[in-house]
């Protein structure tokens, strides 16, 4: 049952933004626009600063080890962004709940989305359903939204580099078990 707008796609706007983080305030509303943010007031450098602070005790979730931990992160941002569900109708799109104050700066309803958006990803999803690429090199931070909940890297092309890589692992070492235990 879909509820609200907050889940799935406010922790990928979340990811998309921590990964590529926006240089600019024009930068930072193209890019909320192209995910489906309707915007009510012009985007200031505060809002860009206010985004760099959220995304920053966002990744702290990401990173978080365990689930207690993760758990506490998100109620932090939650008490600190969100303010009591509220019915709204605006540009035409129907009614709709909103966890925040009307006519808030872009910066302030970033927060609460993704707060919000975050909370009900893990308990929906699962508290492991939020994560960084499983290769090394890679820190891209990605939403398993996958039926499974098993997703390890932060896409097929990472997947592929890390399958390719253990292949060439495996196939290096048996040579050198096959030469030692071939009868003479």
């Amino acid at each position: 049952m879909h509820l609200n707008p907050y889940g799935e796609d406010a922790v990928n706007l979340a990811a998309d933004l921590a990964n590529r983080r926006p240089a600019s305030a024009e930068e930072l509303a193209d890019r909320c626009r192209a995910a489906g943010l309707a915007l009510e007031h012009p985007v200031t450098p505060q809002d860009l600063d206010r985004t760099q602070a959220v995304l920053e005790a966002w990744e702290k979730v990401v990173d978080a080890t365990d689930e207690r931990e993760r758990a506490e992160l998100v109620n932090r941002m939650l008490a600190a962004a969100a303010a009591y569900p509220r019915l709204t109708e605006h540009a035409g799109d129907g009614w709709h709940l909103h966890y925040r104050d009307d006519r808030q700066p872009l910066g302030s309803v970033l927060f609460s989305l993704i707060s919000v958006g975050t909370a009900l990803h893990l308990v929906g999803r699962g508290m492991h359903r939020l994560r960084r690429c499983a290769v090394t090199e890679c820190i891209m931070i990605f939403a398993d939204t996958s039926r499974t909940g098993r997703q390890r890297y932060c896409s097929q092309r990472c997947a592929n580099r890390d399958a390719v890589r253990r292949h060439r692992a495996t196939r290096a070492v048996s040579p050198a078990v096959s030469r030692s235990v071939r009868p003479r």
